[in-house]
């Protein structure tokens, strides 16, 4: 019986496979709407003040951000959780592939919230004329959280490291 429910519990790992594929189908999502805002700066690029286009190019930015998380979450969690990703030795093998830890990976995830945060902190500066100031005040806030909570998760993941 024992046997039985490790078995089992080893198998439901493959419930995730599903999740990270439709992670992939994220990934797809996000570039779509990159290339649609992209699609609708272009032709108007030139009427554009400079505050407003760096506003646009920002938001792009932090697009890329969120779909660079999305890959690592994707494939990393693929390969701590589900399975072994079999790459070809001919083929071109990410850098870090098989070398993100559980640990690293919340590290990198943290890492990138907050850089993401940062993006957004700047676009809210930047049209801070248009937002009230007890929001401002709250975005700042929030982005400190995720600052500090990184900086806390990677204290402990030193401590954590350090006892080994």
């Amino acid at each position: 019986m024992e046997r039985l429910i490790e078995n089992t519990m080893y198998a439901a790992r493959w419930l995730l496979a599903p999740i990270y594929l439709g992670l992939s189908l994220a990934v797809l999502a996000l570039s779509l709407k990159f290339f649609h805002e992209l699609y609708h700066l272009i032709p108007h690029v030139f009427e554009k003040t400079e505050a407003d286009l760096i506003l646009v190019l920002l938001g792009l930015i932090d697009m890329a951000l969120v779909g660079g998380l999305l890959v690592m979450v994707m494939i990393s969690g693929y390969e701590n959780f589900v399975s072994q990703l079999d790459i070809d030795d001919g083929k071109e093998k990410l850098q870090w592939l098989g070398k993100l830890d559980s640990g690293s990976l919340k590290m990198k995830v943290a890492a990138s919230i907050v850089a993401i945060s940062s993006i957004h902190l700047l676009k809210v500066f930047m049209d801070a004329r248009n937002i009230e100031p007890v929001y401002l005040k709250w975005y700042v806030v929030l982005h400190l959280t995720f600052v500090v909570s990184a900086f806390a998760m990677g204290y402990l993941d030193k401590l954590t490291k350090h006892d080994r």
